[in-house]
C-alpha cells in the first residue's frame, strides 16, 4: 500500500467512524486540542496521523488501531450495519416534540450507533439561504440539543417563527445566524435579544441528504 493508499483508508474510516459517534471536525478538534486543519487533513487524506495521534483518536472514539489503519469492507459494514428510521419534517418549533408533529413528509435511516447518542430528525429545508452546500429539498439530519458550538450548522427559532437552517456564530455580546449564500446578510441578536425575543437552539446538523 502506497502512503497515499494508506492515507485515503485512514481518511474514510476516520470519516465513518466520526459519522456514527455524530462528532464534527470542529467537536474532535476541540475534544482532542488539535486545530481544525489538523483533523480536517486528516480527514481529507492529506496529511497521515502519526502513531501516537492514532491511538488518541483510538482512545477518543473507543477503538481498535485497526479500526483507523486497516481497510473496511463497505458492503459488510452497509450489511452489518443495523439502521433506525427517523421522521422528516417539513417545519419544526421550539417546545414541540418532533413526534408530535403531524406533517411528517417522509422517512430517513440513521445507524443504530448514532442513534444511541441522542434524539434525531431529519429536516427539508426550504429557500436558498444556504446554497451552494444545501438546496432547496435537500434533507438535513439534525440531532436535537438546546446549544451547539460557534461553527456548528444548526436549526435555529427566532420569535416564535418556524425555524431556519443556519451555520451559528457566538460572540461576547450575542450570536449570528449566518447564510452561506452571500445574498443573505448574517443576522445579529444580542444577548438580551436572545432571552427577549427569544432566540432558540432546536438542534444540531450532522449531514446533509442531497435529493437528485
Amino acid at each position: 500500500m502506497t502512503e497515499k493508499e494508506y492515507s485515503a483508508v485512514i481518511a474514510s474510516n476516520l470519516k465513518r467512524i466520526a459519522y456514527e459517534r455524530g462528532k464534527s471536525q470542529v467537536e474532535i478538534a476541540k475534544d482532542l486540542h488539535l486545530s481544525k486543519a489538523t483533523i480536517s487533513a486528516w480527514m481529507n487524506g492529506t496529511r497521515t496521523p502519526k502513531m501516537p495521534k492514532i491511538d488518541m483518536l483510538c482512545a477518543y472514539f473507543n477503538v481498535k488501531r485497526s479500526d483507523i489503519m486497516e481497510p473496511h469492507d463497505r458492503r459488510k459494514i452497509f450489511f452489518n450495519t443495523k439502521a433506525v428510521r427517523i421522521p422528516v419534517v417539513g417545519r419544526v418549533a421550539a417546545g414541540i416534540p418532533i413526534d408530535a408533529i403531524q406533517e411528517i413528509l417522509d422517512y430517513e435511516e440513521i445507524p443504530e450507533a448514532l442513534a444511541r447518542t441522542g434524539e434525531f430528525f431529519g429536516l427539508r429545508i426550504r429557500g436558498d439561504s444556504m446554497l451552494p452546500r444545501i438546496c432547496e429539498g435537500d434533507v438535513v439530519i439534525v440531532r436535537q440539543q438546546p446549544d451547539a458550538e460557534s461553527g456548528d450548522i444548526v436549526i435555529a427559532q427566532v420569535n416564535g417563527d418556524t425555524a431556519t437552517c443556519k451555520r451559528l456564530a457566538k460572540h461576547e455580546n450575542g450570536i449570528s445566524l449566518i447564510s452561506f449564500n452571500p445574498a443573505y446578510p448574517p443576522i445579529c441578536f444580542s444577548n438580551e435579544e436572545i432571552e427577549r425575543l427569544p432566540v432558540v437552539i432546536i438542534g444540531k446538523v450532522i449531514e446533509n441528504r442531497q435529493k437528485y
